[in-house]
């Protein structure tokens, strides 16, 4: 199995841990500002962003603002572990050529444009986009007094340590 491949199924299985620990009512609190987004929104959109990948065109394209942006995932557990479990498993059959190169669409604040990638630098984003969603969730987790046993969810693994 590929490095990268294996990297985002590490990096995923976090979301596995926290689906886990976590109720229905915890998943889809929004009360912590700035943003009130909960949990589950941050779950669901990371989620979509792996659906995006999969769902490549006949033209080799990749959408990345056409997700799913299904409500179930981001208020019930079991739907949220349903979707994991579809992401997972369709990591776990990929076939990508890391080289293959692919045109992605994303807004990137001026509108849609078209990028070139290859499969490898998108998978590697992807993995990113989870660890920056997690560093988020962990400042929901602070607020709402959850703790999970992980010290290193929501750092990359690039990210010096803290020391006391």
């Amino acid at each position: 199995m590929n490095i990268i491949i294996q990297s985002t199924l590490k990096t995923l299985q976090k979301s596995q841990v926290l689906l886990d620990h976590l109720s229905n009512s915890q998943l889809c609190d929004a009360s912590v500002p700035p943003y009130h987004s909960s949990i589950g929104t941050h779950i669901r959109h990371i989620l979509d962003f792996y659906d995006c990948i999969f769902n490549v065109n006949p033209e080799n394209k990749v959408d990345l603002t056409a997700r799913s942006r299904n409500k179930a995932v981001e208020a019930d557990c079991t739907c949220a572990q349903d979707y994991l479990d579809s992401i997972i498993g369709r990591l776990h059959a990929a076939s990508f050529d890391m080289n293959d190169t692919i045109l992605v669409t994303d807004d990137l604040g001026l509108g849609k444009t078209e990028i070139p990638y290859t499969y490898g630098s998108l998978l590697a984003q992807a993995n990113s986009h989870t660890i920056h969603h997690y560093a988020i969730i962990n400042y929901i987790f602070d607020s709402l007094g959850i703790i999970i046993d992980d010290s290193e969810f929501g750092y990359n693994p690039t990210t010096p340590k803290y020391q006391d």
